[in-house]
């Protein structure tokens, strides 16, 4: 039989046909997740989040996939951590402050100068401590998978260099909902202003506010360059992002899979921060280059003296001593 005659006998067409319709037993079984967070497309945040999905689709054999909507296309901080809870949206990724309303423990995490480097803030999420902390979410309808990151907070504005804790004083400045970080620029003397990471660079270029501060990462990968003049190297606060996913939703898969889900967000954590440590100086450099003054070593104890005790004093007060003493202890010595 000719490849000609094969393909002309009615039968053998008609299961030919059938072969290349119908789906395969993998695609069929197969489970998609759906993976949103506000990055730009460019950012570390991004990119780990496309290794996390490459990962679960390699090692569940393309039974789970992954699919990432960046760039806040499925809503903003707030409306992504009520749609994973409500079951809308199946994995979230966002910085620790927009889970603080629902454990308030987490907002010790945020709280100025907490920690010096990143060693001391991986000590204490990557252990007991912070597997507690992501436990908690547990009651708000969350799962947390892992503590992936925002990074070191630096400030930016658009009126004068920031060298001292005096040259804060009277800006408005746009800040995330964690208390600790409103907190700690009240003391300070300047005007913080809770919004959205989706609207700040719009109100960066209209003047409703002076500054903000975020990681130098984000900084570029937003281009808030194109509306900031000055960055100040502060890194008066640490922020993490939990990785959390809907636990109904997460319960209702099999223990290999959750297994498998929890390792590939922890593996996806570590790609995240080596990714982010490997274009800090590129970065920098690539704010210089486009007319950004930075500061590189403003006078950071004189804004640890401000804010330091009082903001600490008020959380110890909320949320009793032991979870500060507790990761202060837990803080790796003479990193």
């Amino acid at each position: 039989m000719t490849a000609q005659s094969s393909t002309s006998h009615p039968l053998l067409t008609s299961l030919l046909t059938a072969v290349l319709i119908v789906p395969s037993a993998n695609a069929l079984a197969a489970t998609t997740l759906n993976f949103a967070h506000t990055h730009p497309v460019e950012d570390a945040q991004h990119l780990a989040a496309e290794h996390f999905a490459e990962l679960v689709d390699e090692r569940s054999g393309g039974e789970l996939q992954i699919r990432v909507f960046p760039s806040g296309q499925l809503g903003s901080d707030n409306a992504l951590v009520a749609s994973a809870r409500g079951g809308q949206v199946d994995i979230v990724l966002t910085g620790n402050p927009y889970y603080t309303g629902l454990v308030g423990e987490l907002n010790v995490l945020d709280l100025p100068f907490l920690f010096d480097n990143y060693a001391q803030a991986y000590a204490v999420l990557d252990g007991e401590i912070g597997q507690s902390l992501l436990a908690k979410l547990g009651d708000h309808d969350l799962k947390g998978l892992a503590f992936w990151e925002i990074g070191f907070r630096n400030l930016t504005n658009s009126r004068h260099p920031v060298k001292t804790a005096a040259d804060i004083q009277g800006l408005k400045l746009r800040t995330t909902p964690n208390p600790a970080h409103i907190a700690a620029f009240e003391a300070l003397g300047a005007n913080p202003t809770p919004m959205p990471f989706t609207e700040l660079f719009t109100a960066l270029e209209t003047r409703t506010v002076d500054g903000q501060e975020n990681p130098v990462s984000l900084i570029r990968s937003a281009n808030l360059y194109e509306v900031q003049d000055y960055l100040s190297l502060t890194a008066h606060a640490y922020t993490a992002a939990p990785l959390v996913m809907n636990k109904a939703k997460f319960e209702g898969l099999s223990p290999e899979y959750q297994k498998l889900l929890v390792q590939a967000s922890i593996d996806s954590a570590t790609f995240e921060r080596e990714e982010l440590a490997k274009r800090l100086t590129g970065d920098l450099e690539f704010l210089k280059q486009q007319g950004m003054q930075i500061v590189e070593d403003p006078d950071r104890a004189s804004m640890r003296d401000i804010v330091e005790g009082p903001v600490e004093a008020s959380f110890t007060e909320k949320y009793g001593p032991e979870l500060i003493e507790a990761i202060k202890a837990a803080r790796p010595a003479g990193e």
